[in-house]
C-alpha cells in the first residue's frame, strides 16, 4: 500500500495494492507507464467534482498535455464518513474530458 500527499483535504489517501493491479488491468493506458500521474492529479488538480454516483466520491482532474495528445487524467477518491478519518484511491483512468459531477474547487 502506497501513501500519497492529498493537500486538498490536508491528508494522506491510500493506494491499497487491490486498487492498484484494478487500474492496471481496466485502465493499461495510465499504468505502469503512467503511474506518476496519479500522485501529480492528487498533489496539484486542475478541478475537483462530486461524483453523482458514488457518495462521498471525488473525482480529481488534471489535464495532461503529454498523455495520448493530450487528456485528462481522473482520480476517484472515496472519504469515510465522518469526514477526515480515511481516503483511498478506488480507481484512476485517462478521459477526453471532464466527467459529469458538480465542480467542488476549480484552479484559477
Amino acid at each position: 500500500m502506497q501513501q500519497l500527499a492529498y493537500p486538498y483535504l490536508h491528508a494522506d489517501v491510500e493506494l491499497t495494492d487491490e486498487r492498484d493491479r484494478h487500474i492496471a488491468a481496466h485502465h493499461p493506458d495510465l499504468m505502469p507507464e503512467h503511474t506518476h500521474c496519479i500522485a501529480e492529479t492528487l498533489a496539484a488538480p486542475d478541478e475537483i467534482r462530486m461524483d453523482p454516483d458514488y457518495p462521498n466520491t471525488r473525482l480529481f482532474l488534471r489535464w495532461n498535455e503529454d498523455l495520448r495528445a493530450g487528456k485528462y487524467v481522473a482520480v476517484a477518491v472515496v472519504s469515510d464518513q465522518p469526514p477526515g478519518t480515511r481516503h483511498w484511491i478506488v480507481t484512476a483512468f485517462v478521459a477526453r474530458k471532464p466527467p459529469r459531477g458538480d465542480v467542488e474547487w476549480k484552479r484559477r
